[in-house]
């Protein structure tokens, strides 16, 4: 009995997903191949090419499934991928609040929200890049020094086939070890750095690896491009007259926040791809370089900060720039309980993905 109601069961799976193709050309209902279960499998009928589509929520509902980045599909490696995007879920070089560790999977949770195309630029990514969610670095929560390690060695693999990370942190101190393996493969690089703060401390409580300390030790291994950084939406008080006396004086461009209140970036950007040229390129953005009344959900937050139009531009104006990686940090969820900054997050991470190189517009 229940062999003869399987069959018909099936029987009207299949006779739905003919018909509901001809309703959703972008998304088709196939059997899998042990006739035990019904799966999605997203296709781009205007494309020679097969790409990773995530699930219209017109069809699966958002609160359907694993929580992967905007329900992409999952794979262990980059193998095959043009852009990926991969967790770093650490807190342990956090200097105020914790929290960061769950940065990556709330982000996860709330980008269940986005949709495949970007409609304020028309930008097309998943007709243009295979991208996928590869999963987390399997990191060190006891031992900071031996995450870095971990961290380095995961991204090698990443950048040696060829694909762009996008990464969701996890606290700032992720940058450092990511830098170090994406200068391995590029040479020094170009540096968009979007903060609250310069993260250029020497020492901090006797400590030299830490998230106030990235970039100061990137500039010391040669792993930056210095006529080829910019920190934008820096403020908040500091341990001296000058907190960014030392960018300064390696060459970075430093834009203060009170250069940003009340204007588009815009214009700020157009100067910023000229210093940047044709060289290559990282992207990094600590969600506390918004105003936390915006995104409260984070470990150092600053007041009048930027907004979040305002980090739309900064990231839109990296069009056309060979991005080699971009990062999305310091996300502290348990700050946050309405989950805005894990969707502010997860919504830049998106505008990121829509200004990689060889990304389709309309």
């Amino acid at each position: 009995m229940f062999a003869a109601w399987r069959n018909v069961s099936l029987s009207r799976a299949v006779a739905a997903a003919d018909s509901f193709s001809s309703l959703a050309p972008r998304q088709t209902l196939s059997l899998c191949s042990d006739r035990r279960r019904l799966r999605w499998t997203p296709s781009r009928q205007s494309s020679g090419k097969g790409f990773n589509v995530p699930p219209s929520a017109e069809f699966m509902a958002r609160v359907s499934g694993i929580n992967t980045m905007a329900k992409l599909p999952h794979q262990d490696s980059a193998d095959g991928l043009d852009a990926a995007f991969i967790g770093v879920p650490i807190d342990t070089g956090t200097s105020n609040r914790p929290g960061a560790r769950f940065g990556p999977r709330h982000i996860r949770v709330e980008s269940a929200l986005l949709r495949t195309y970007n409609s304020g630029t028309r930008a097309a990514p998943y007709e243009s890049l295979m991208v996928a969610d590869i999963g987390d670095v399997n990191v060190n929560v006891y031992d900071l020094k031996d995450t870095c390690r971990r961290i380095r060695e995961a991204y090698r693999k990443i950048v040696a086939t060829g694909c762009i990370p996008l990464t969701m942190g996890g606290d700032h101190t992720i940058a450092y070890p990511i830098l170090q393996a994406v200068a391995e493969k590029h040479g020094p690089v170009g540096l968009i750095h979007v903060d609250a703060h310069a993260d250029t401390s020497d020492v901090v409580l006797g400590e030299k690896i830490g998230h106030g300390t990235p970039f100061r030790r990137c500039v010391e291994e040669g792993l930056l491009d210095c006529k080829r950084v910019v920190q934008i939406g820096l403020r908040g008080t500091g341990y001296s007259p000058d907190s960014y006396e030392w960018s300064r004086a390696q060459g970075f461009r430093v834009v203060q926040a009170e250069e940003c209140w009340f204007r588009s970036l815009a214009p700020l950007m157009a100067e910023v791809r000229t210093q940047m040229g044709n060289g290559p390129v990282y992207l990094s953005f600590d969600i506390d370089a918004l105003d936390p009344g915006f995104a409260p959900g984070t470990g150092t937050p600053e007041i009048a900060g930027l907004t979040p139009i305002q980090g739309v531009e900064i990231i839109r104006g990296c069009r056309g720039l060979k991005l080699v990686g971009c990062d999305l940090v310091e996300v502290s969820p348990p700050y946050d309980t309405t989950g805005n900054t894990a969707l502010t997050g997860a919504n830049l991470l998106f505008e990121m993905l829509c200004v990689l190189p060889k990304v389709k517009y309309y």
